[in-house]
């Protein structure tokens, strides 16, 4: 019986090693620089593994699942285009980490692709010996400069996680609180619980591996060109999986182009503030 209890505590204490603790953050975001008044708030999720990280939108998992259902049930005929424009992200990018290697790495579509790059900015962190409690954890604060802003930060070692949102991570625990110095984006730890393993999210196009300098570039481009990313691709970056040819080829209509082009130069406007300014 002894032999029996400890087996199934070792197979309870696996079941629950393997779990993935899924941390809820509030994020708000003044995207439009033309319209600071113009607050935009969602959650994000930090799904955290002994193995790795991954921040993405709570809508992005939502739309997915959305889709799937549209295929399910007879595709184009029963996609519920209102239901899709509720579920609207202001974060359209996913960021995992890598805990053994530390790599961190950066995915979002340009186009019908998705670019991904590696982080090659170290954060530097400065840890000051101010503590206060923000919800049920005691915190400490830190500051660094990331991407062409000044971050606070409340970090917790409550809870045994060196990480955070977005692409914070390396203090001594898990990082309650951020916020630029100018108020445009913050990030805000909610609520956390288990969750069985990594949700598997639908992706479409190829995947284009680049360097962060080049996904800059390419950004630019599309908003300069937003057709030649939907008919013959951005780029000629290495392509991983996909069929590495452009589909759909030949020129659209006009009418189309122009309606596209307006969209893409619209969208750029509302999101003309940057989380990463430089």
């Amino acid at each position: 019986m002894k032999k029996l209890a400890l087996i199934a505590f070792a197979l309870f204490m696996q079941t629950a090693f393997a779990q993935v603790n899924r941390f809820v953050y509030q994020v708000t975001m003044k995207p439009d620089a033309s319209n600071k008044g113009d607050v935009k708030t969602e959650n994000a999720y930090l799904d955290i593994s002994p193995e790795k990280s991954v921040f993405y939108s709570e809508n992005r998992i939502k739309r997915d699942s959305v889709m799937k259902a549209t295929f399910q049930s007879g595709g184009a005929r029963s996609f519920n285009r209102e239901q899709m424009e509720g579920l609207r992200s202001n974060i359209n990018y996913s960021i995992e980490k890598d805990k053994k290697s530390q790599k961190i790495t950066f995915k979002d579509r340009i186009g019908r692709d998705v670019y991904t790059y590696e982080e090659d900015r170290p954060l530097n962190w400065k840890i000051l010996s101010e503590t206060t409690k923000i919800g049920d954890y005691k915190v400490q604060k830190a500051e660094t400069e990331f991407g062409g802003r000044k971050w606070t930060a409340w970090f917790t070692t409550d809870l045994p996680y060196q990480d955070g949102p977005y692409k914070f991570g390396g203090l001594p625990g898990l990082i309650v609180k951020a916020e630029d110095d100018k108020g445009d984006y913050s990030f805000d730890l909610m609520k956390n619980y288990k969750i069985d393993d990594f949700p598997a999210m639908n992706q479409f196009g190829n995947t284009i591996k680049v360097k962060r300098g080049d996904y800059v570039k390419q950004q630019k481009k599309f908003l300069e060109d937003p057709m030649s990313f939907m008919t013959q691709g951005g780029g000629t970056q290495i392509r991983i999986g996909g069929d590495g040819g452009p589909r759909g080829g030949g020129n659209p209509p006009a009418d189309f182009r122009k309606r596209m082009e307006e969209r893409v130069k619209d969208e750029a406007k509302k999101n003309s503030n940057p989380i990463e300014l430089q």
